[in-house]
């Protein structure tokens, strides 16, 4: 789950999400669902969820995004789902690059390597106003007040200099623009440092499937997942600031292991979230 402003996202919604959500304390306001891909342990929560929301009185449509056979899975809901569901259900495929925006942010897929149909996604803000200059602003014949908010939301102004009206711009007391947030969650996947950080680089959380340790290498190569080194290794090359170690197999009895691995290769933070954990990202700079 992904709070950002008013709004809430779910990435994947595998068996027990609607138990998580009550642990957290997270309500059930939902704005958005977006699958990886259709193995059970990643969409057969949103069955019960989307009756609960029906049952709780929800009105507003849910959109949920997915690979091909979203439709699929949108219809057989309707057709498991007894009664009537009393708000619309909107299926959206979505493909490699496809972008969805939200109020001040998107949300991107990539294509993943899994055996199948899937996706990963990118959520990332749009670049926020560089930093405002108060006193190039004051040198300006600015004086302090409406004016320069005016100025910080990208609009011009008039102020008389000497007896002349004299413009000011934007951009002659704003810093350059500076970067907002981004989050990428791979879903499971084989490690694919090119297809991410086409769209992922510089992702200040990188989300990111560690079902393996580096010893079972030709394990994750089997079935289509990722060691904690090679997870450590799309880290690094992608210039991330905090990795995430996720999908961690039931084989481990900890993910001490996994985080070393992925130490040997990436410089910035590594952590193995425990259930329930929340993080907040902070802006850069």
């Amino acid at each position: 789950m992904i709070r950002r402003g008013p709004d809430t996202l779910l990435f994947d919604c595998g068996e027990g999400a609607q138990q998580q959500m009550m642990r957290a304390r997270t309500g059930f306001t939902i704005d958005g669902v977006f699958i990886t891909h259709w193995h059970a342990d990643h969409f057969l929560g949103l069955i019960g969820l989307i009756q609960t929301l029906s049952f709780t009185g929800r009105k507003d449509p849910l959109t949920i995004h997915g690979p091909a056979w979203v439709d699929e899975c949108v219809n057989e809901i309707r057709h498991l789902s007894r009664f009537n569901i009393k708000f619309p259900l909107h299926p959206v495929e979505m493909t490699h690059g496809s972008a969805i925006r939200f109020d001040g942010y998107s949300v991107t897929g990539f294509r993943t390597e899994h055996g199948m149909d899937s996706l990963g996604y990118v959520l990332a803000e749009d670049s926020r106003p560089g930093r405002f200059d108060r006193e190039q602003a004051i040198a300006l014949g600015i004086p302090p007040g409406p004016l320069f908010g005016r100025l910080q939301r990208g609009e011009g102004v008039v102020v008389t200099r000497n007896g002349e009206a004299i413009t000011v711009l934007p951009h002659q007391v704003m810093g350059p623009a500076r970067p907002g947030r981004k989050v990428v969650y791979t879903g499971d996947t084989r490690p694919l440092n090119a297809g991410i950080m086409e769209i992922g680089n510089d992702a200040d959380l990188l989300i990111h499937d560690a079902t393996y340790d580096d010893e079972d290498i030709e394990r994750a190569r089997e079935v289509f997942h990722s060691t904690a080194g090679e997870a450590g290794s799309v880290a690094q090359s992608g210039n991330v600031r905090i990795l995430a170690l996720v999908h961690i197999s039931s084989r481990y009895t900890g993910t001490a292991t996994h985080i070393k691995d992925a130490m040997k290769r990436f410089n910035g933070t590594v952590i193995a979230p425990s259930d329930l954990e929340m993080l907040e990202i902070p802006f850069r700079g």
